[in-house]
């Protein structure tokens, strides 16, 4: 469950105190995939650093499965960040001197986890990328770096992947096949995918569409 109760966001700027999100509330209790649509500057950047604790609400709070993390320390949010949030950026955010292999392995090396590179093996071949384990993200297509993203959000089976216009840099072709990979990666580890996008085509194949306009969130 995802829930943002009564949540108010403000920046200043200079002398003036500019409201982005205003007594805010949203409610997802499923998995699946959410499209979170509007016009730029309409507050999308700022659901999704809320959403992952990047930020904090001026008022209001915020739940994930029941966990307050409106009120949550940095350390304690770091922790739950790495256990139940994935992240897929517009511009990949792969380090080049790691190989594919080692990008995907190292959420999990930073949990301790037990098993990184068979765990990472996994999620690699299942987005379609089983003979690039060993390539260098230079070496990789704007396709096959998304799909590394892909593998790596995913490769803690956190409960949540946050996407931010993952596939604005993309071809419209690359972009449809990339989506339809995240698409079925979900659905297989029963995630919910939070999409951030500009393109309505790409929002109408997600499960639910919700519209950020004058404060607030309204189901499409």
């Amino acid at each position: 469950m995802i829930q943002f109760q009564d949540v108010t966001k403000r920046f200043k700027q200079g002398f003036k105190e500019i409201s982005v999100l205003n007594n805010f509330n949203f409610i997802i209790e499923e998995s699946g995939t959410i499209a979170i649509v509007g016009k730029s500057g309409c507050g999308k950047s700022t659901f999704l650093s809320l959403l992952a604790g990047l930020d904090s609400p001026t008022t209001g709070k915020i739940f994930i499965d029941k966990q307050e993390i409106t009120h949550k320390s940095e350390r304690e949010l770091t922790v739950f960040r790495a256990k139940n949030i994935g992240f897929i950026f517009q511009n990949f955010n792969l380090i080049e001197s790691f190989t594919v292999l080692e990008n995907v392995m190292l959420p999990l090396e930073v949990l301790n986890v037990s098993s990184p590179k068979e765990k990472a093996t996994h999620y690699l071949n299942s987005v379609g990328l089983q003979d690039r384990h060993n390539h260098f993200p230079d070496q990789l297509s704007g396709g096959e770096k998304q799909r590394v993203a892909i593998a790596r959000a995913c490769v803690t089976n956190p409960q949540i992947i946050l996407a931010d216009e993952p596939s604005g840099n993309l071809d419209p072709e690359t972009g449809n096949e990339v989506m339809s990979v995240l698409f079925r990666t979900a659905k297989e580890f029963q995630q919910t995918v939070i999409l951030v996008t500009h393109d309505y085509e790409l929002a109408k194949k997600c499960d639910h569409i919700f519209e950020i306009k004058n404060h607030q969130i309204v189901k499409l």
